[in-house]
């Protein structure tokens, strides 16, 4: 760009400007276009009883966000010096009003548990011993699955889209959300990011207290978009602060994940030698992230990467990661950043297999079309490493997944390998 005396761009830079503007006002536009509901959706619905064929998400949620004061919302998209306890629970309507993978918001309020999700309890929860009480209470064999939501999330969003995992997949596992201060604006976008990096501490200590927890046996983490660097960022501290991460921290599972891939490189590298399983769904299509990189000096971000090419092949493999590619999924998102939670194949692989430790190794892998996955393996011994190479990806419908070859220690080089060799 040029500039004249004064500083300011001279007319040589404007056609840069207005063909970058071009580009990026369509994304800001359909990211605006998001969130376009219902307000006000957490003051529970009194109901005698659930209508027939209705389920019940029960959910614990910490969050960092300043409490706003009106029990519509609960809490702000504002920072809080401390964290809170909250007690949820959401009604669910029925599959046969309903399709996998949607969220049935409410046109109007009240809502109607018969069409609409709806919240059906709240109940603050004080302190940490409660906290422990409830997770006794609705320990489902020790598997516990911590949910942290992406950038433009309201807390009532990041409730029923949630929910809405839980159910779909499957899963059983005791859910704790983690919900951050977003003020869920497109322009906020700094704003938010810098509040991932305010809620790193308070992510680390819920996770140090699931691990703490003898109810708990294992925890997995699913993060999506902004919310992978919070994820990255609190396993990355938590590490160097306590010389590894604990065991029970088993699965890490990074949808559409905003980061750099530079930056998740250095993240991955000091988590130790002791890593968690971990699992990426990628779309080279997602333009929310297209719009992240272009206002994140044009590195590409891990979300986009496309795993069948160099250097993310090769890497991807000796570091033991398993990369989905979703590029080819239809969905009804019109940015394609949120693929993860609407194909019900994914999550229900989410809920079924990746939160049970299961990798993509073997023959009875069946998802749907254009679903297609790099396995790059898992390391199951210490001191080897062990990486599934698949030539490009493969249609997991086909079920043709390839067992593992091994590699030898020294031959296992790249951007997300430290020093000593990882064991997982």
């Amino acid at each position: 760009m040029t500039l004249a005396s004064d500083g300011r761009p001279t007319t040589s830079s404007l056609p840069g400007r207005l063909r970058r503007m071009a580009v990026t006002l369509p994304l800001v536009i359909a990211l605006s276009a998001c969130g376009g509901h219902v307000k006000g959706v957490m003051q529970p619905l009194n109901i005698a009883a659930e209508p027939k064929g209705n389920a019940v998400v029960d959910m614990l949620v910490a969050t960092s966000r300043l409490p706003s004061g009106d029990p519509a919302t609960l809490f702000s998209g504002e920072r809080s010096v401390q964290a809170s306890l909250t007690d949820v629970a959401v009604s669910i309507p029925s599959s046969t009003v309903r399709a996998s993978g949607t969220v049935q918001w409410p046109k109007k309020l009240p809502p109607n548990p018969d069409t609409d999700f709806a919240v059906v309890r709240v109940q603050p929860v004080p302190d940490v011993p409660q906290a422990r009480e409830w997770v006794r209470k609705h320990s489902s064999g020790g598997h516990a699955m911590v949910f942290i939501h992406g950038f433009n999330n309201t807390y009532e969003d990041s409730i029923f889209r949630f929910a809405q995992i839980v159910h779909d997949s499957g899963a059983d596992v005791t859910p704790i959300l983690f919900t951050w201060p977003s003020r869920a604006k497109v322009f906020d976008y700094n704003y938010d990011k810098e509040s991932t990096n305010y809620s790193r501490t308070s992510l680390e200590n819920t996770l140090k207290t699931l691990v703490e927890d003898k109810n708990i046996k294992d925890i997995t983490i699913l993060a999506h978009s902004m919310g992978t660097w919070l994820a990255m960022e609190s396993i990355r501290q938590m590490a160097i602060r306590d010389g590894g991460l604990p065991k029970k921290i088993e699965n890490v599972i990074l949808a559409s994940p905003d980061i750099d891939v530079d930056v998740f490189s250095r993240q991955w590298n000091e988590l130790g030698k002791n890593k968690p399983n971990f699992t990426i769904f990628v779309s080279q299509d997602d333009r929310a992230l297209a719009l992240s990189r272009y206002i994140s000096g044009d590195v590409q971000r891990l979300g986009q990467i496309n795993p069948a090419e160099e250097p993310y092949k090769s890497k991807l493999e000796a570091a033991g990661i398993t990369v989905v590619d979703l590029t080819k999924v239809k969905s009804t998102d019109r940015l394609n950043h949120g693929k993860f939670a609407e194909s019900p194949e994914i999550v229900q692989l989410i809920g079924q297999r990746l939160v049970t430790g299961q990798t993509l190794t073997d023959s009875d892998v069946s998802l749907g079309d254009g679903i297609t996955a790099l396995v790059a393996g898992t390391v199951n011994t210490v001191g080897q490493v062990t990486a599934t190479t698949v030539a490009t990806p493969v249609d997991l419908l086909s079920g043709n997944l390839k067992l593992p070859k091994k590699k030898k220690p020294g031959e296992v080089d790249g951007a997300f390998q430290t020093q000593n060799t990882p064991s997982q």
